[in-house]
């Protein structure tokens, strides 16, 4: 009995050839074949996280903080030099339904903290208070990122789960 590979979460475009060449082309651009997920994106959260760590150390930083701009992951990938960009945006659109809400719910939820941090921020006047702030901001968001990351790798996910229990 030989043990297959299960085949790539995101269907290849016609053109691609079989499931193994895409699976390969996916993994080369650093394209998860099995969730179709690139861990690329997470960099524009990891970005706010070292911006907010600098604030209570150097509290003028906070300005560099509220320049960051939330990105949806094609946004993110548009205005990327990754190298294979376009095949990152079809991987994702065309990722498991089930895995890509998963991640889509948790990186919505750090957007929506990292604004309201933001948000926070321009309210109050004291670097103290900014320093607590980007504490507490790294604290909830790094656990956040770290999940992502399981499930751009196939770890964690809901999907996932209901995918081995139904083989």
């Amino acid at each position: 009995m030989s043990l297959q590979a299960a085949p790539p979460a995101c269907p290849a475009p016609t053109s691609a050839g079989n499931d193994e060449a895409w699976a390969a082309q996916l993994a080369a651009a650093n394209i998860n074949p099995q969730t179709c997920l690139a861990t690329d994106y997470l960099n524009h959260f990891n970005e706010a996280v070292m911006l907010l760590e600098m604030i209570p150390d150097m509290p003028e930083c906070f300005e560099d903080f509220l320049a960051w701009q939330p990105l949806s992951y094609a946004e993110h990938f548009t205005a990327s030099n990754f190298k294979a960009r376009d095949l990152a945006i079809y991987a994702y659109e065309n990722a498991d339904p089930g895995i890509r809400a998963d991640f889509d719910d948790l990186t919505n939820n750090m957007t929506v903290i990292l604004t309201e941090v933001g948000n926070a921020m321009r309210e109050v006047k004291h670097d103290w208070t900014r320093a607590v702030l980007a504490e507490h901001a790294v604290r909830w968001i790094k656990p956040m990122i770290g999940r992502a990351g399981g499930i751009i790798n196939g770890q964690g996910s809901a999907a996932d789960v209901d995918y081995i229990m139904a083989h």
